[in-house]
């Protein structure tokens, strides 16, 4: 065992190099240069009393609930005071970007695109055997079992077998699309006819449709994925000049 291990800054950026990490952090920063230039084009800025108030939320988030707590995650991320203005700064930037670019886009998006917010209440048990999940289908549209029973006997995750294969409310996303297809065409409560999948035979009992309502949380979601695609389409439109000294990322013995 080493007494003591010395870590330099060229280690540092070697280490990044050797984990495959730079096209990840290029694209960071790229993030963050269009951020900016958009930002300033727009003519956004910063408040004093919106950038106090988003350090302390900053503080909140990542429970630096006093001076002490702080300083200890500052020098755990080798980072300076100024640095950690700067975070808190290019978060608060971004925030207001997006807000600048798709506040009023939220509402049309959503009612465009209502039924891909849906979720449904289900309960599903997944088979190996087609001509045993016609059986059981057969089985529970007669009367003659329960999907309660049917879970007990071919569930094997312990939870989800005591539950009677409850999964609970499930995002129309979630589901592969031809499953999506089925679940969303019923008309609760419905036993649906087995679906072939890459997973298995789905027997699935649709219990509730769950209509999305554009709520705050709601709301928020759908700037961030429109910000996301923005963000996408910029980074690809744009050229990146790479001034990178590979002999100063080489490796040291």
């Amino acid at each position: 065992m080493l007494p003591a291990i010395t870590i330099s800054t060229e280690e540092i950026l070697n280490q990044v190099k050797l984990t495959c990490q730079i096209p990840d952090i290029i694209e960071g920063i790229v993030t963050r240069k269009i951020i900016a230039a958009t930002a300033e084009s727009a003519g956004i800025r910063v408040e004093i009393e919106e950038l106090q108030k988003a350090a302390d939320q900053f503080r909140l988030m990542n429970k630096l609930e006093n001076s002490e707590d702080t300083w200890a995650w500052l020098q755990k991320y080798s980072m300076s005071l100024d640095d950690f203005e700067e975070i808190v700064y290019t978060n608060l930037m971004a925030n207001k970007l997006v807000q600048h670019l798709f506040a009023d886009k939220v509402e049309p998006y959503f009612f465009e695109h209502q039924l891909d917010y849906a979720s449904a209440v289900i309960y599903e048990v997944v088979l190996d055997d087609k001509d045993l999940a016609m059986e059981l289908f057969y089985a529970l549209d007669e009367g003659e079992t329960s999907f309660y029973e049917i879970a007990h006997e071919y569930i094997q995750d312990t939870e989800l077998r005591r539950s009677g294969g409850y999964r609970g409310i499930v995002k129309r996303q979630e589901f592969k699309p031809e499953i999506s297809a089925a679940v969303f065409a019923a008309e609760p409560p419905q036993l649906l006819k087995p679906i072939v999948s890459s997973q298995g035979v789905h027997l699935i009992l649709v219990e509730e449709i769950v209509k999305s309502e554009l709520d705050g949380k709601l709301r928020s979601e759908i700037m961030s994925d429109l910000f996301s695609g923005w963000l996408k389409g910029q980074i690809g439109e744009v050229e990146v000049i790479k001034e990178i000294d590979s002999s100063s990322l080489s490796s040291k013995s």
